[in-house]
């Protein structure tokens, strides 16, 4: 695509990286056909190819983001199905995220839209803010369908929606799992919503890990990744997530060293492989974010390279949902998929895997009426493959698809340390009930 940046704004090295990838792209149009919103909407502005030329004209003119511009980018799940289909190579994930930074930063919002916005933002990336906030929102989901009848706040019914009935038990405090035998230590990411909506997760992880003979540890300092103010364009609140994360995990490197950081949320792991890009222009912190990245594995990626312990077949049929984060945003594919095969498992995926499920961080608040339509299109496909349970490896994703299916969701994690001597993942109590369609 033919660019006409001035010299001046290619000086900035976020507006000369975005020019480079506008460049690229051939306007082949491959990337619609994979494109949820284009899919769902059949507006070639809810395309990637679309918004590429919003994006182009207004960071080309400097122009004030008007609303239309900016109701076709917030439109974006940042799935990066497209960065996957396209044949030129174009990082549109990068694009995007420099577009949502511009708009924060010249684009007025509507106050209630603002509001939403700073309040997902001071609340969902702190452990004790979230689980508190949570429990106030299990309490008040009786006024949901309230909420939903008022088009400004239907964001505030679904945040209902997505609070649980009754929170987990609080995840042990201890910063050590000590594990003996192999000499390998790994750092596993906490997280700020996970631990409150699916502690199991990483507790499964844990177990998994420590039979296989690794130290696990959890930096006690470790906070949010950064991925969800970086979606809402907040770039200064992202690159200080990722400055106090690099400071933690550093500490533990330059200490007793790590042969991995491992997450089990892949929207995390999409972001923390990326700290070496996000604080390239940092010099205090550029050297030492590339090291960090290049440390990070999903909890599954890590696994394909290991030798599982001996696992036991429980003869449950699983409907595996790949997560966008993990399958484009991470070039993961067929890995966790080959996994819980490994294990004994009978594995089926769904038609359009390669679709979001419309969680996308806080994508299902800000767009709720959207990101149903794509929730139960992604649920109606994994209900016709006629599975015992759901697994996925992102906590979004858990959490869309469990209140629109019959049957248990859980992580791969889970079921690869019941596979391997664990407990069965809850709703799941003995191979006796395979087959049954257990309810979550």
């Amino acid at each position: 695509m033919r660019t006409q940046f001035k010299p001046t704004q290619l000086a900035d090295p976020a507006m000369a990286a975005s020019e480079a990838i506008i460049r690229k792209c051939v306007h082949c149009g491959f990337c619609m056909a994979t494109c949820p919103t284009y899919v769902l909407l059949g507006d070639e502005l809810d395309s990637p190819r679309g918004r590429i030329y919003l994006m182009k004209e207004m960071l080309e003119g400097e122009r004030t983001p008007t609303a239309e511009v900016v109701k076709h980018v917030d439109r974006c799940l940042s799935c990066l199905s497209c960065k996957t289909t396209c044949p030129s190579g174009v990082d549109y994930m990068r694009l995007v995220d420099h577009a949502r930074v511009y708009i924060a930063t010249h684009y007025r919002r509507p106050w209630l839209d603002e509001a939403f916005r700073k309040l997902l933002a001071a609340v969902l990336p702190h452990r004790e803010r979230f689980r508190m906030a949570a429990r106030l929102g299990g309490l008040a989901r009786p006024v949901r369908g309230l909420l939903d009848r008022v088009p400004g706040l239907r964001p505030l019914g679904a945040m209902l929606a997505l609070a649980p009935a009754r929170l987990a038990p609080r995840p042990c405090a201890q910063a050590h799992h000590i594990a003996g035998g192999r000499g390998e230590r790994v750092a596993l990411l906490r997280g700020c919503v996970e631990p409150t909506l699916r502690p199991q997760f990483q507790a499964a992880a844990k177990r998994l890990l420590g039979r296989m003979g690794y130290e696990v540890v959890q930096a006690p300092d470790e906070g949010c990744c950064g991925a969800l103010t970086h979606h809402l364009g907040r770039e200064h609140e992202a690159q200080q997530s990722a400055r106090r994360n690099v400071d933690a995990w550093m500490r533990l490197i330059d200490g007793d060293g790590l042969s991995a950081i491992l997450v089990t949320a892949s929207g995390c792991g999409s972001m923390i492989k990326d700290y070496g890009f996000i604080l390239r222009g940092d010099p205090a912190y550029a050297e030492r974010a590339a090291r960090v990245s290049a440390l990070a594995r999903d909890i599954c990626e890590f696994l394909t390279a290991c030798d599982l312990p001996a696992v036991e077949p429980r003869g449950v049929t699983v409907a595996y949902h790949p997560a966008c984060s993990l399958q484009h945003g991470q070039g993961i594919g067929e890995a966790p998929a080959r996994l819980l095969a490994a294990a004994g498992y009978e594995v089926r995926t769904p038609s359009e895997a390669h679709l979001c499920c419309g969680s996308a961080g806080v994508y299902n608040i800000l767009q709720p009426e959207i990101a149903g339509r794509l929730g139960d299109r992604k649920a109606a496909h994994l209900e016709r493959l006629d599975a015992d349970v759901v697994a996925t490896g992102n906590i979004g994703c858990a959490m869309q698809i469990a209140t629109r299916v019959g049957v248990p969701v859980v992580h791969t994690v889970e079921l690869l340390d019941w596979a391997t001597g664990g407990p069965a993942p809850a709703g799941l109590t003995s191979t006796r009930d395979a087959g049954h369609r257990p309810h979550a």
